[in-house]
């Protein structure tokens, strides 16, 4: 076989050398073991070469000879080593020193150049036949070596390519090089290194796919499979498995926000909405992003009532009513929205709201400027397909599909609103640069939530102009008479019992009509309540003498009793008056671990009365107050709409208790609850939703009425 070298290559040197630095090389290059792995066949073969061209190139009559021949080189003319180069030099060489060549030239960096020689020469030994002669008998020993150069070559030409940014390249020569060796069956050690490096690769691979083949969807769809193949191993987004990669859970989430922006909206809530069966939460939220923007993207209101719901799921453990809120807007469902928003602690967010309400009866119209901008700004740049949706609130909501939607959705606890379009344009405002949308915020127990953010600043929303926002309003403004000037919570709140008592605004409005009305109102109630006297009194002398006829009948004609006779005395009851239940006594104490445990364990076992097929919800009062009490009310509600409960099992454990030092009648928690739970929906298991796992909880307690209550917790 023709190798593509010469005797100055193989032992390092240049033309030029002299017999000093030729002796040199050679005692150096002699002295450098190749890998241990390595037979005595293919070190010896490589010794053969070395020697072999040192005695060449120390010899002067026979350097002068093979110079002429292999470089075309005149005795006496010099030539640059450039120019020896681009002759190609070669030499032919027969099969024990085949393998000590293929050695050689990795050791010099040429990979391709071994990966394509060697494959051809273990084809050549493949064809050969077995005769039993000991020239034949010596490259079918030299296999493996060679089997052995070739894997190695894969592995660091897959290594080269990946620092050059070339990463499915690098597959491709790393799976080479795994696969031969797995068909050999040799060198398991090796393997193992290929195989490392495939995972560890894994991630960039599905980051190239994902990015440079929009238009590839074969290539598309196996970077999406390779991403399925991850998860699986891991065990989800936050799982703890183990998929090879290197990654830690911070890590892969990290990733996971990188290649978002690669993925349609579609292939996201496909995708998330699987991994939320694991369960997991941050699969949750991040199908309900891709929920929520396709349904308001493409018109599609079902798919946002269903983001809706899974954030009921997470509202137990993440403060998520601002998207609640936005969700409700969407949905029509005013009074679900301004409930959310009452509920929120997203203070910066809320300040924008409010500023952005001024003058109106409630927040509407900043959440209608919150949400649109949010959307355009924070969440739709993370999905292929609507990075440049421009989307507005007034196109949503004049779709008749939506309308139409909206119509047959149940109505509020308060009447149906009705909606109108307003159009306008609103400036540009300076808001504060928070975290890239979507980005990811961590909980003790490592339970990582995406959380929308929000640039910060102030625009008052003009009265009825064309340069206000594209935002809601209702068509039929609500009578309310003269109102003192209260804060936006206080109008929020006035407003809000207005809406649930319809008919009194009705009759509100009517007021004042007439002074005339007044009086005959009055003289008509007059004569009625006259005659109701006159009425009453008849009824009381009937009365009085029906009794005084019985009183005398009973003294004129007392009858004989048959039968035993009850037996009544003064001093005791005739039957058994139960105690009355015993009030609980006021709790002054300082609260201790003991105490604490009572406290949980009454709130989980409440807890599974609520969720579970009895949803018995009057029992959360007795443990909860608000904020905690209202959002498990309203889960608790829902899920009784959609007859969906569970079959809870709870264990507890105290970590610690802290009073605060402030306040003895507040108290922190720390738990830890072992938590299984199988759920069911429409009387059916519903094995996606169902889960048992440990979670750390920081409860949030506080004293009223002597009696200690759950006010908030967080995972």
């Amino acid at each position: 076989m023709r190798i593509p070298l010469d005797y100055y290559r193989i032992l390092g040197v240049p033309l030029q050398a002299t017999a000093e630095q030729l002796q040199q090389a050679h005692r150096d290059r002699t002295m450098q073991l190749p890998r241990r792995e390595y037979s005595e066949t293919a070190i010896g073969s490589r010794k053969s070469l070395l020697d072999r061209a040192y005695s060449i190139l120390s010899n002067p009559e026979a350097k002068t000879a093979y110079d002429q021949k292999t470089f075309h080189a005149l005795p006496g003319q010099a030539q640059e080593e450039k120019q020896i180069q681009e002759t190609l030099p070669s030499l032919e060489l027969e099969d024990p020193h085949i393998l000590g060549a293929l050695l050689i030239l990795l050791e010099l960096g040429e990979y391709e150049l071994v990966l394509n020689l060697g494959q051809e020469h273990l084809e050549n030994l493949a064809s050969e036949t077995e005769t039993g002669s000991q020239l034949n008998a010596i490259p079918q020993l030299s296999r493996a070596d060679i089997v052995l150069t070739v894997a190695l070559s894969g592995l660091e030409l897959g290594r080269e390519q990946w620092q050059q940014g070339t990463y499915e390249q690098a597959a491709l020569s790393l799976e080479k090089g795994e696969k031969l060796l797995l068909k050999e069956g040799v060198f398991p050690g090796l393997r193992g290194e290929l195989q490392g490096d495939l995972y560890k690769l894994r991630p960039y691979r599905i980051l190239e796919l994902l990015s440079q083949n929009a238009n590839d969807a074969l290539a598309h769809r196996h970077g999406i499979q390779m991403l399925r193949d991850m998860l699986e191993e891991r065990g989800g987004l936050d799982g703890t498995g183990d998929d090879r990669s290197g990654l830690s859970i911070d890590d892969f989430l990290r990733f996971i926000q990188q290649l978002r922006s690669y993925l349609t909206s579609l292939e996201q809530q496909t995708l998330f909405e699987t991994e939320a069966q694991r369960p997991s939460a941050v699969a949750t939220y991040l199908a309900v992003y891709a929920l929520l923007v396709r349904g308001f993207a493409y018109k599609q209101p079902a798919l946002i009532n269903r983001a809706k719901r899974m954030l009921m799921r997470l509202g137990s453990r993440q403060d998520v009513h601002l998207e609640q809120a936005v969700c409700s807007l969407l949905l029509g469902q005013t009074e679900e929205a301004s409930q959310a928003l009452d509920l929120s602690r997203e203070y910066e967010q809320l300040a924008f709201i409010r500023e952005n309400s001024q003058g109106a009866p409630d927040l509407l119209p900043g959440l209608c400027l919150y949400s649109e901008r949010w959307l355009h700004e924070e969440v739709f740049p993370h999905f292929q397909d609507l990075a440049e949706c421009k989307q507005t609130l007034k196109e949503y909501f004049a779709d008749d599909q939506v309308q139409a939607y909206l119509e047959a959705l149940p109505l509020d606890r308060s009447e149906k609103n009705q909606w109108s379009v307003v159009e306008s344009t609103p400036e540009r405002t300076t808001m504060r640069e928070s975290a890239e949308g979507g980005n990811l915020k961590k909980t003790e127990d490592s339970q990582v939530v995406p959380s929308p953010s929000l640039r910060e600043g102030g625009e008052t929303q003009p009265k009825r102009s064309a340069a206000r926002t594209a935002t809601l309003t209702r068509s039929e403004p609500t009578q309310v008479g003269d109102r003192p000037k209260n804060s936006p919570s206080q109008n929020d709140s006035r407003d809000r019992r207005e809406n649930q008592r319809p008919v009194q605004r009705r009759v509100q409005s009517r007021r004042g009509s007439s002074k005339t009305v007044g009086r005959s109102i009055h003289w008509g109630r007059l004569a009625l309540l006259v005659a109701g006297g006159l009425l009453g009194l008849w009824i009381f002398i009937w009365l009085i003498g029906q009794v005084l006829g019985l009183v005398g009948s009973l003294f004129n004609n007392t009858p004989t009793l048959e039968g035993e006779q009850l037996q009544l005395m003064l001093n005791q009851p005739p039957v058994e008056i139960p105690e009355p239940p015993a009030q609980p006594t006021a709790d002054t104490g300082p609260l201790t671990e003991e105490k604490a445990k009572t406290v949980v364990e009454t709130w989980l076992s409440t807890k599974a009365k609520a969720f579970g097929s009895s949803y018995e919800l009057d029992l959360l009062s007795s443990i909860l107050v608000d904020p905690a009490l209202s959002t498990q009310r309203q889960r608790a509600t829902q899920d009784k709409q959609d007859n969906f409960y569970g079959d809870y099992e709870h264990q507890v454990t105290i970590n610690e208790v802290t009073v605060n030092r402030d306040d003895a009648n507040r108290a922190t928690v720390d738990a830890t609850v072992n938590e299984s739970v199988e759920f069911y929906r429409n009387g059916e298991v519903d094995r996606g939703a169902s889960y048992s796992e440990e979670i750390r909880v920081q409860y949030q307690l506080i004293r009223q009425e002597g009696q200690w209550r759950i006010q908030d917790w967080s995972v």
